[in-house]
């Protein structure tokens, strides 16, 4: 899975999120005072008054790089999302996303399932304590009940879809804070299949290299075996240490990142293939196409959404080529 750079337009986003990740760098050293430490019910009104009342410094939290790997993935992903407009109710970016919309369609991204609404995000995944133990990547909610949900990116800032009339930005948390939950692909359970059944094969052909594997992760959620089989064929050429030039790992070509976030070791073929067969579903469901699935595999989701279908990059072109030959047989 090797998401593709070019020059225009992404080069234009990622120096977006360089720009906005240079406002975020921490400016005052992270609190080790008592009430960091503090025991508190992440859900209480204590809770939010407790946030509040700390002062800037011990507000601050690591910034960027500072959290786990998972968290930056879930953090440069939402970032992709930045300027899509407000929707009230939107799940669909092409057209607008509302606040917990948006926490859903980034986690998804990797392949992590949230509840749909903000009230029921609050409550799922791992509870935080406290904003001085939260990291970049955890899902903050506001109000009580909950009405607001963000995501945090590290020192007092936070990316949400605000309110209407206003886009996906980040900004410095500007509200008390009723719970903080973390999401990985191990505090969630996976979706059942949602998308129509593809026109191939359900099977791999015998002597295919793990297809035990590509079977077994077929059946759990509900992607044609084949697919899994020909993607680890165009990948790594079934070999579970390929390491590309860009640094994608394992039979599946997994970049660090992106598995970290997945819970997954991309070097271990199982864990590999059940990544990719999560991953792959969700684009499916997403996309209703398996040539659009197979580019965001390739190229990111944010890319085939910008492009509204196979962007116009060589690589990825070749790739959706090359794995649905391999599909149907060719080499």
């Amino acid at each position: 899975m090797t998401f593709v750079a070019p020059t225009s337009p992404m080069a234009g986003t990622l120096a977006r999120v360089d720009e906005i990740r240079s406002r975020f760098q921490p400016q005052v050293a992270h609190s080790t005072t008592a009430s960091s430490t503090a025991t508190i019910d992440a859900t209480s009104s204590d809770f939010a008054a407790h946030l509040l009342s700390q002062s800037g410094a011990a507000r601050r939290a690591p910034a960027f790089g500072s959290g786990s790997v998972a968290g930056a993935a879930v953090v440069d992903q939402a970032m992709t999302y930045l300027g899509v407009p407000y929707l009230w109710g939107g799940t669909n970016p092409e057209v607008g996303l509302d606040c917990s919309g948006f926490v859903q369609r980034v986690h998804r991204d990797l392949g992590i399932e949230l509840p749909r609404v903000s009230g029921d995000q609050a409550r799922g995944g791992t509870p935080v304590a406290s904003l001085d133990e939260a990291r970049p990547g955890d899902v903050l909610a506001f109000g009580e009940p909950v009405n607001h949900v963000a995501i945090y990116l590290g020192n007092g800032q936070m990316v949400h879809a605000p309110r209407r009339g206003d886009v996906v930005t980040a900004e410095a948390i500007d509200r008390p804070i009723t719970a903080i939950r973390r999401y990985t692909a191990t505090t969630v359970s996976p979706v059942a299949n949602q998308f129509a059944p593809m026109p191939y094969s359900t099977s791999v052909t015998g002597g295919t290299p793990f297809a035990d594997l590509f079977t077994a992760a077929g059946a759990r959620h509900g992607i044609d075996p084949g697919i899994l089989s020909a993607v680890a064929k165009i990948e790594s050429g079934y070999d579970p240490r390929a390491v590309s030039a860009a640094g994608a790992r394992g039979l599946m070509q997994f970049m660090p990142a992106t598995a970290a976030g997945m819970g997954i070791d991309p070097m271990d073929p199982a864990q590999a293939v059940d990544g990719a067969a999560r991953y792959l579903t969700t684009q499916l469901r997403d996309f209703g196409s398996l040539e659009l699935a197979l580019a965001a595999y390739n190229a990111g989701p944010g890319a085939v959404r910008r492009h509204g279908g196979v962007p116009p990059y060589a690589e990825t072109q070749a790739y959706v080529s090359k794995v649905i030959g391999a599909l149907n047989g060719g080499s």
